[in-house]
């Protein structure tokens, strides 16, 4: 490689881990400050801050279906790209028609706990993608195990407290709440200790920033009782997260200028279209018996959303490495160009960003 690219890998590292940053904390911060009073309506910038960070990064998923290389992979896995995606969407369809609303806040409440794990295995994704694009190697059982942690305690700080998902009629679960908050300060403290714990060059600045934001994603869970400023931002931040990863796939394929253009643009134009659809669908939960279906059929989209990313994105399987590698070389080849001494373990990039890298949310 030459000192030309290495400069150029590095630049562009940098890059993605600023952007990955400003995108995590700016929706987490601004759902925070544009929080409507309680009983009033979110803001137009509120709402369109949700809009792209739920139902367009959702709806991008898509963007893999256009792609003729992804679109045989597809083809020779069906059970998992084609048969799960339609059976999730089916089967939310027909339960939101026909389960009564006292009775679906469970199947919602399953929805929600899958889609924040999904956030949180995007956000290990992104910290072991951190990690060993530095050259700082995969990251630890203990790290790996306060990511995982924090996002269980914040998930049950979550589902305990459901008017944070503006639930009504679900199980009273409030005695949870606060031991949900002292399991998730046990998690940051424990997860900050493991990064002290590693030698100084392998928690440089940047590698540690990553990492300790994915520690404290939860955060607002505990410290806000408006839906709006503590689950928001999360909803927001992922969405971010998954969409600048996805610009850089799809810019960075192989061709030249004209058609990383094109690639850029079908992305666009799938998560704003599609993302339309979505946002409609997700309000139709109050309506007639056919208009829950169409509800139900989004939450199945959001559901398949995840399955098909999980697959997508898993690094230690062949397709997503050949797929993927080409395109993010400053994060996924072997050899970081700005990390001589050598890259990190591909069973921990697995999740991307998912697990984004697996993803959730909406």
């Amino acid at each position: 490689m030459s000192t030309a690219e290495s400069m150029a890998g590095t630049s562009l590292r940098r890059s993605w881990l600023v952007a990955t940053l400003l995108l995590t904390l700016g929706p987490l911060l601004g759902a925070v400050l544009a929080a409507p009073r309680a009983g009033a309506s979110p803001s137009a910038g509120l709402g369109l801050l949700l809009f792209i960070g739920s139902s367009v990064h959702v709806a991008g998923t898509g963007w893999f279906y256009t792609v003729p290389e992804v679109r045989r992979h597809l083809r020779a896995n069906p059970g998992r790209y084609l048969v799960a995606p339609a059976a999730l969407i089916a089967a939310t369809a027909v339960l939101a028609a026909v389960v009564p609303a006292r009775a679906f806040v469970l199947v919602l409440m399953t929805f929600f706990g899958w889609q924040f794990f999904h956030f949180q295995r995007q956000n290990l994704g992104l910290s072991a993608l951190a990690s060993s694009a530095y050259g700082c190697g995969p990251l630890r059982p203990g790290e790996r195990l306060a990511v995982n942690g924090t996002g269980i305690a914040g998930i049950a700080g979550l589902l305990s407290h459901p008017a944070l998902l503006q639930l009504s009629g679900a199980p009273g679960l409030g005695a949870l709440f606060p031991i949900a908050a002292a399991a998730y300060a046990l998690g940051v403290g424990y997860g900050a200790l493991q990064l002290v714990r590693r030698p100084r060059a392998q928690r440089p600045a940047p590698v540690s920033a990553v990492y300790l934001t994915s520690l404290g994603f939860f955060l607002p869970v505990f410290l806000f009782d408006s839906p709006y400023a503590a689950v928001a931002g999360l909803t927001a931040a992922h969405g971010y997260q998954y969409l600048l990863i996805m610009a850089l796939v799809a810019g960075g394929g192989p061709g030249g200028r004209q058609s990383r253009s094109i690639a850029l643009a079908v992305l666009l134009n799938i998560g704003l279209i599609l993302g339309l659809a979505l946002n409609l669908a997700s309000h139709l939960h109050t309506g007639p018996a056919p208009a829950r279906a169409v509800y139900g059929a989004y939450l199945g989209v959001v559901m398949a959303h995840f399955v098909v990313d999980a697959g997508l994105w898993r690094l230690r399987d062949e397709f997503p490495r050949r797929f993927l590698a080409p395109r993010l070389p400053y994060l996924l080849s072997g050899r970081p160009a700005a990390a001589p001494d050598g890259g990190g373990d591909r069973r921990d990039q697995q999740h991307h960003g998912d697990g984004h890298a697996r993803e959730a949310q909406q």
